[in-house]
C-alpha cells in the first residue's frame, strides 16, 4: 500500500488522538525484547512508517535503523530522525548486510503481503537480519475469527488549528480484508480531502507461528498493545527468538 503524502502527514494526529502512545509501546516492545536478550543494543524496525516507534526506540537502544516501503511516510520518518538511517525497502525481499539484535514490525504492516507463501518469506527476511539468538517482535492484523465484516469507524482529530475527520469501513473479501478510508482535512486555508483502500490478509495464527519456525525461530503470541481507551491493537504480538 502506497500512502499519499496527505495520509503520511496526517498518520500521528490521527492515531495520537485515538488514543495511541509511540513511546509507551515501543517501551512495552523493548520490555520483550531484552526479557530475552537483556543486553540487546541494536534494533532494526520494519514498515517503519513516520518512523513514530523509531524515535522512541532511538532512546533505549544503541544504534536503530528503519526500513520503509511508502516514499512519503519514509520522508517523515527521515525529518524525524536525521541521524537514523532509514532505508528504502520492499519487507518482502530486503537485504541490509548486516544483522540486529531485534528486528520489531508493528501497526499490522506484515499482513499486507499478497499471500501465505509472502508471509512466510517476509518473516525469513527478518529473521535472516537477527544475530543468533535476537528477537522478532511482530503485531498481526486481526485473525479471521476476530474481524468483524462491515466494521466502520470514525473519528475526529484536532491539533494547531487544524481539524481532521477520519472515516474507515471494513470489509471481508474472501481471505482478505478491504479498508476504505476517507478523511476530511479543514484549516484556515479550506477544505480538502483525500481517500486510501487498504486490503490486508487475514491470516491465521497458525500461519503465523508456521511461519516463525519456517524461519528457524520459537515463537510465542504475548498480549496486545492496547489504545487510550483500553481497545486492543490486534490480538496480540508475536515474538520469537532465533535459534
Amino acid at each position: 500500500m502506497e500512502y499519499g503524502p496527505d495520509h503520511a502527514e496526517l498518520y500521528d494526529l490521527v492515531f495520537r488522538s485515538r488514543g495511541k502512545d509511540f513511546g509507551a509501546e515501543a517501551e512495552q516492545h523493548s520490555r520483550l525484547i531484552r526479557a530475552r536478550i537483556p543486553e540487546a543494543k541494536t534494533l532494526l524496525d520494519v514498515a517503519c512508517g513516520t518512523g513514530a516507534h523509531l524515535a522512541a526506540f532511538a532512546s533505549l537502544f544503541d544504534h536503530v535503523e528503519g526500513l520503509e516501503l511508502t516514499s512519503a511516510m519514509r520522508e517523515v520518518a527521515r525529518r524525524r530522525l536525521p541521524q537514523a538511517t532509514v532505508h528504502p525497502g520492499n519487507m518482502l525481499d530486503f537485504d541490509l548486510g548486516r544483522t540486529f539484535d531485534a528486528v520489531t514490525c508493528i501497526g499490522n504492516a506484515v499482513a499486507e503481503v499478497k499471500s501465505a507463501d509472502e508471509l512466510v518469506t517476509t518473516i525469513g527476511r527478518m529473521a535472516e537480519h537477527l544475530v543468533s539468538g535476537g528477537v522478532l517482535v511482530i503485531e498481526p492484523w486481526w485473525f479471521p475469527e476476530n474481524f468483524i465484516d462491515g466494521y466502520i469507524g470514525s473519528h475526529l482529530a484536532e491539533e494547531s488549528g487544524r481539524v481532521v475527520s477520519r472515516i474507515s469501513h471494513s470489509t471481508k473479501q474472501g481471505n482478505r480484508s478491504r479498508i476504505e478510508i476517507h478523511c476530511v482535512v479543514a484549516d484556515s486555508t479550506g477544505i480538502t480531502g483525500f481517500t486510501d483502500v487498504l486490503s490486508v490478509g487475514l491470516f491465521s495464527r497458525e500461519q503465523y507461528e508456521a511461519a516463525f519456525r519456517d524461519a528457524g525461530c520459537t515463537v510465542e503470541l504475548t498480549p496486545p498493545l492496547r489504545l487510550g481507551d483500553g481497545r486492543p491493537t490486534s490480538p496480540g504480538i508475536f515474538v520469537g527468538v532465533r535459534k
